[in-house]
């Protein structure tokens, strides 16, 4: 079966890449790399948002690091978020959550001091709606 890029914007690609293929993969950057950006504008003590954190090593080496002691995880694939949750249930640094970034209703506005998103926005516009459901993103993100 050919996936056209289309699937990226949908649930049930990820949770078949992630069951496919288990390994830590990270889209455009390592977090070594974008570091110093980040711990420019983004102190170690404040709570930070990773948005579609995949089996990235980013928010480990945020925690690791960075010195980072709240990073939330969250991902729209429960395939991916059961398998962080296991890999890295010894470091209370780290939460994963299973959610859509087009609903975070269950965080309080102003709970974070950064949202990082290295490529949830591409994800989502490659899907159905990608204007309804990228402005959508980013409303929650802002809120």
């Amino acid at each position: 079966m050919t996936t056209s890029t289309q699937a990226y914007g949908e649930p049930w690609y990820w949770d078949n890449r992630y069951s496919n293929e288990p390994g830590p993969f990270d889209w455009y950057q390592k977090y070594l790399t974008l570091a110093p950006i980040i711990n420019l504008y983004v102190p170690p003590s404040h709570p930070v948002l990773v948005v579609g954190c995949g089996n990235s090593a980013f928010s480990e080496g945020m925690v690791v690091d960075g010195g980072y002691t709240d990073v939330v995880n969250i991902d729209i694939s429960s395939v991916v978020i059961e398998a962080m949750k296991t890999k890295h249930q010894d470091c209370p640094q780290l939460k994963f959550m299973k959610m859509d970034v087009r609903d975070m209703s269950d965080f309080q506005s102003g709970s974070f001091g950064a949202v990082i998103d290295k490529g949830t926005l591409d994800s989502i516009l490659c899907g159905n709606n990608s204007r309804q459901n990228a402005t959508k993103m980013l409303e929650e993100i802002w809120s």
